[in-house]
């Protein structure tokens, strides 16, 4: 299996990275769009980074349009969307996609390094979305917006959160303390 620090990205400026720019840091990726009933969670994300990011800790927005056509903008109409928006000023890279056949390889790594999201492997979540007519991605796919991924300083998957669980909830807050 490839290391996921080794998985090439682009950031939303078009500059070449990875996670092993972010080594030794705890990071919280997290795959966002911008017309979401979740996009608020923005706030929150940029309410976390700012709170830990002298503790080396970053969150990585990864916008992808994967769910029902929520982040169609380009690099340039997301980064100013979540600049005037949301004030974000933690990395954000250029739009991938997160699910299917063209499925990103840091994706596919983090899906396949991952347990199950908490809290109930986004079973809640799916059956929201099925309540609203929606077919959501079976476990362990992504399932909608805003999923979370907390890295590890060691480069390592820790946890995974449902999109449905806020940033700042209590779960995410103390497994972040708890990895730094």
């Amino acid at each position: 299996m490839t290391e996921l620090t080794d998985i090439a990205f682009t950031t939303i400026n078009g500059q070449k990275a990875s996670l092993a720019d972010y080594s030794g840091k705890v990071a919280l990726i997290v795959n966002t769009a911008s017309k979401c009933g979740l996009t608020p969670q923005y706030e929150a994300l940029q309410g976390l980074y700012e709170e830990y990011q002298d503790r080396d800790f970053t969150v990585l927005g990864f916008p992808a349009n994967n769910f029902a056509g929520q982040e169609p903008g380009t690099d340039g109409d997301i980064a100013s969307f979540c600049s005037v928006n949301y004030g974000v000023t933690f990395p954000m890279l250029s739009k991938i996609s997160v699910a299917g056949d063209d499925k990103h390889p840091l994706y596919a790594a983090l899906i396949e390094a991952a347990p199950p999201a908490q809290p109930d492997g986004g079973e809640a979540m799916r059956q929201k979305l099925s309540g609203h007519g929606i077919t959501p991605n079976p476990a362990p796919e992504i399932t909608w917006n805003f999923e979370k991924f907390l890295i590890g300083r060691d480069g390592k998957v820790i946890t995974r959160f449902a999109p449905d669980v806020a940033p700042d909830a209590d779960v995410v807050v103390e497994a972040i303390e708890a990895a730094l």
